[in-house]
């Protein structure tokens, strides 16, 4: 009985609607609808595109800075006594050999020694075993790159000394030739 007591009150409400009259749109109806369609349609387009945008420099980011890390770490000197990395180089051909320096604050006017191995030359400095300069370290990590030529097929252990004031640190790389 319900159903059809709503049926009812349905069909009725339908009837008075269509006896209703509807107001006429005017001449410029259907063009701002249009407008506002497409405009609207448009802005979330370029929303959308500027999100997929924002989302992808930042996807880039991180892949860049993970890179970033793995590159820098490889291979990071350790202190004297830990286990000493080490890399292997072929005879004659330049290899770039990243060192790492991590330091807890900026030290200006550091001096730096690179001990090589008998065999090894660094890039620019042929002969020379041993090669000092003065440098500063900002704060985090400092990235020294040194392109290293084996001569000799011995190599042996690479020593980078760090003296800043009255501290000193040394750093180990073992160069092998194959």
């Amino acid at each position: 009985m319900q159903n059809s007591d709503a049926n009812k009150q349905e069909q009725q409400v339908l009837e008075l609607l269509r006896d209703y009259p509807a107001p006429a749109a005017d001449a410029d109806f259907y063009e701002r609808a249009l407008v506002r369609a497409t405009h609207e349609g448009s802005k979330r387009q370029r929303n959308r595109w500027m999100l997929t945008g924002f989302g992808a420099a930042v996807a880039a980011t991180v892949a860049a800075w993970m890179i970033g890390g793995l590159l820098l770490n490889e291979p990071q000197l350790p202190e004297a006594g830990a286990a000493i990395p080490g890399v292997t180089i072929a005879l004659a051909e330049p290899r770039t050999v990243n060192l790492v320096f991590a330091s807890a604050t900026t030290l200006d006017s550091a001096t730096l020694t690179v001990t090589l191995p008998d065999g090894i030359e660094l890039d620019g400095f042929p002969g020379q075993r041993e090669i000092t300069w003065e440098t500063s370290l900002s704060e985090g990590r400092n990235l020294l790159p040194l392109t290293l030529v084996a001569v000799t097929p011995t190599g042996g252990e690479l020593l980078a000394h760090l003296e800043h004031e009255e501290r000193d640190r040394t750093f180990r790389l073992r160069v092998e030739v194959g």
